[in-house]
């Protein structure tokens, strides 16, 4: 995510970017994040800093909790001391995946894991902690950094000839360049509107992803057929491959609130894809 703004930096020239790795900026250590902001002075904070192994969060929850929810705190508190709008992301695994329809704002969170717990409780703290916050929940995050679904099966289509890919967990890929630009719309829209009428909504939660939706059997399927790659690949249930953290068998986000609210225009996943 971050590496996907810093893609598009150079495009927003009005747009003072600095960009920390998580040596640099330690969101789990209160006095560090204060450092970096007496230093800089800034109007916007993107954090885009998370624990997001999902399996791995079921045996390391204090570390999952660490990043996800003290740092999540920690950038609100120093937000608020230096008068700076924070933007947070958060997941789709907020929610239990239960649904028959597109997850709105304001169906309840019921998160069945580690890392969906962490997340949640990193959004409430933040809430708690500074009016001045947009979280932005988003899913199946993928690009050309860092790792991913995406490059995974890029991969593994380059090393097998055969792949099986569970078929019966439904949501939508987001590519991170898509959500990276979303947020850089965002600023520039509360920026003009300061101080905005935004900050005063009952929920600062807006969902995005790509449109559309899928299955990961279907997204690996697309990834091989537009990088024509020959692979004999298999649908499997989600029973055939256990996980320690249980995934959310349905979870499409329904963006109808970030659409009207920014006038946002999303693309469809495969076309995004491509």
């Amino acid at each position: 995510m971050g590496q996907s703004l810093q893609s598009i930096a150079s495009n927003y020239p009005q747009i003072d970017f600095h960009f920390y790795n998580s040596s640099a900026l330690n969101i789990t250590d209160l006095q560090n994040c204060k450092t970096v902001f007496s230093a800089i002075q800034p109007d916007f904070c993107i954090n885009a800093a998370a624990y997001t192994a999902v399996d791995k969060a079921e045996s390391e929850p204090e570390k999952a909790h660490s990043i996800n929810v003290t740092g999540a705190e920690n950038l609100a508190k120093t937000c608020k001391e230096f008068d700076a709008v924070l933007i947070h992301i958060s997941t789709d695994f907020v929610f239990d995946g239960n649904a028959s329809k597109p997850y709105t704002e304001e169906d309840i969170p019921d998160p069945t894991g580690v890392y969906g717990q962490t997340k949640l409780d990193g959004e409430k703290i933040i809430q708690q902690s500074w009016e001045k916050h947009l979280i932005i929940r988003t899913s199946w995050v993928y690009s050309q950094f860092g790792n991913n679904f995406m490059k995974t099966m890029l991969r593994l289509g380059a090393e097998r000839d055969s792949l099986s890919v569970v078929n019966d967990q439904i949501g939508t890929p987001t590519n991170a360049v898509d959500l990276a630009e979303v947020l850089v719309k965002i600023i520039l829209t509360v920026d003009k509107n300061l101080p905005s009428s935004i900050f005063h909504l009952p929920s600062k939660i807006f969902n995005f992803s790509n449109e559309g939706q899928c299955s990961w059997y279907d997204f690996a399927k697309k990834i091989f057929e537009i990088n024509k790659i020959k692979i004999d690949l298999q649908a499997i249930p989600t029973s055939s491959y256990p996980t320690p953290a249980k995934r959310p068998s349905f979870s499409v986000l329904d963006k109808t609130k970030i659409k009207t609210a920014f006038g946002v225009e999303i693309k469809d996943w495969e076309e995004s894809l491509k």
